[in-house]
C-alpha cells in the first residue's frame, strides 16, 4: 500500500523536533554491515562509582540535541553525511548494567562485531571505562580496523586514567580509572605514539606521585598538563600530537571535564578548581588532525542530570561527535 503521507514526511523531515530521534536524524539501523561509520550509544555507568553516576543518561541527551546540528563542515568545507554512509547501531546492549566487568565484556563483544564488519565506530558514552574494552575490540593484534596493529591514542581528558597504583576503583577493576593503563599493557596502545592533553587533575596526583601524569610518562605517553597547552598553543599541540601518530592508525577519546567547567558543568568528574580547555581550542585540535588514520572515536562523562537547561554540556558531546566523524570521514574519502 502507498503512503498517503510520504510527501509530508519528507517536509516534516527538515525540523529537527520532528520524527524519533536519532544520531545527527542518521538513518538506524543494527546492522553494522550497512555502513561505514556507526554511531553508537555506550550507556553504561558502572566503571566509575566514585563521583556521579548518570553518564548512561548520556546517549538519550545527545541523541534528543542533535537533530538540528549542521549538516556540512564549515571549516573542512563538506558534509560527512554525504560523503560516508552513516547510521545510527543503537545502543550496546548491556544486560548487566551494574556490573562493571560484565559491561566491559558486553562492550568488547560488540565492537568486536564492527570491527569485523569494517564499520568504524563514534559512540557516545557511558563513563570512561567504555574506552578500553573498544579499543581491545578494534585495536591490535587479529584487529580489522588497525591492520593488526597497535593504534596512537588522542586522549583529552582532565585525568590520565592511568591508576595502576589502585587493583580496583570501588571494585571495578576494567575501570574508568585504569583502562588507559590496561590497554597498554595488553599490546592495543601504544603509548610512545600517543598523547594526554588537557589534564589538570586533582592535587592529590601531584603530592601522590610527585607530579601529574607521572605514571603516565612512566608507560610512554607523552602527557601535556593544561597549563602546558595554553604555553604551547594550538598549532604546535597539534604538531606534537601528528609528530607522534606519524602512520599509525589513531583512535580519539574525548573526556568531556577536559573542558573548562564554565562550559561544560554536565560531567561526572568536574575539576572547578583549574581552567580547562576552551570551545574553541578543543575544536581547532580536533580540526589539526585531518589527514591521520583515525579509526574510531568516542565522547564520554556527559551527566544529564546535571546539565544546564539549555543541555550545553549534550551539545558540546554533539559538536565533538560531529568533528570525529568529519575526521574519519575525509580519511575514507580524501575530502
Amino acid at each position: 500500500m502507498s503512503d498517503p503521507f510520504q510527501k509530508a514526511r519528507a517536509e516534516s523531515s527538515a525540523w529537527y523536533w520532528w520524527g524519533v530521534p536519532t544520531f545527527f536524524r542518521c538513518e538506524h539501523d543494527f546492522d553494522p554491515a550497512k555502513c561505514d561509520i556507526g554511531l553508537v550509544g555506550v550507556p553504561h555507568s558502572s566503571g566509575n562509582g566514585s563521583t556521579e553516576r548518570d553518564q548512561h543518561l548520556g546517549p538519550r541527551a545527545v541523541r534528543h540535541v542533535s537533530g538540528y546540528y549542521r549538516r556540512a563542515h564549515g571549516v573542512h568545507g563538506f558534509s560527512p553525511w554525504d560523503a560516508v554512509r552513516c547510521h545510527d547501531l543503537g545502543d550496546v546492549p548491556l544486560p548487566e548494567g551494574m556490573n562493571n566487568e560484565a559491561c566491559v565484556r558486553d562492550i568488547e563483544a560488540f565492537y568486536r562485531h564492527l570491527d569485523a564488519a569494517g564499520t568504524r565506530p563514534v559512540s557516545i558514552g557511558g563513563d570512561h571505562s567504555i574506552t578500553g574494552p573498544i579499543l581491545e575490540a578494534i585495536a591490535g593484534e587479529g584487529r580489522n580496523l588497525s591492520g593488526g596493529k597497535k593504534c596512537a591514542l588522542i586522549h583529552f581528558d582532565a585525568h590520565t586514567d592511568t591508576y595502576e597504583n589502585m587493583e580496583h576503583w570501588n571494585g571495578a577493576r576494567k575501570s574508568a580509572g585504569h583502562w588507559a593503563a590496561y590497554t597498554v599493557r595488553d599490546g592495543v596502545v601504544d603509548a610512545s605514539a600517543s598523547t594526554q592533553l588537557g589534564i589538570r587533575g586533582h592535587p592529590s596526583a601531584t603530592i601522590h606521585t610527585g607530579q601529574v601524569g607521572a605514571t603516565s610518562r612512566d608507560l610512554g605517553y607523552r602527557v601535556l598538563t593544561m597549563d602546558e597547552v595554553d604555553d604551547l598553543g594550538v598549532e604546535r599541540t597539534i604538531e606534537i600530537i601528528r609528530e607522534r601518530v606519524g602512520d599509525l592508525p589513531a583512535y580519539i577519546t574525548f573526556d568531556l571535564d577536559s573542558l573548562d567547567p564554565s562550559v561544560a558543568p554536565g560531567v561526572s568528574n568536574i575539576e572547578p578548581g583549574f581552567g580547562g580547555l576552551s570551545i574553541r581550542q578543543a575544536t581547532r585540535i580536533l580540526q589539526g588532525l585531518k589527514g591521520l588514520n583515525i579509526i574510531g572515536g568516542d565522547v564520554v562523562c556527559l551527566m544529564p542530570t546535571k546539565d544546564s537547561p539549555n543541555q550545553i554540556t549534550a551539545q558540546l558531546a554533539m559538536v565533538m561527535m560531529f568533528e570525529m566523524v568529519t575526521l574519519i570521514a575525509a580519511g575514507m574519502t580524501g575530502k
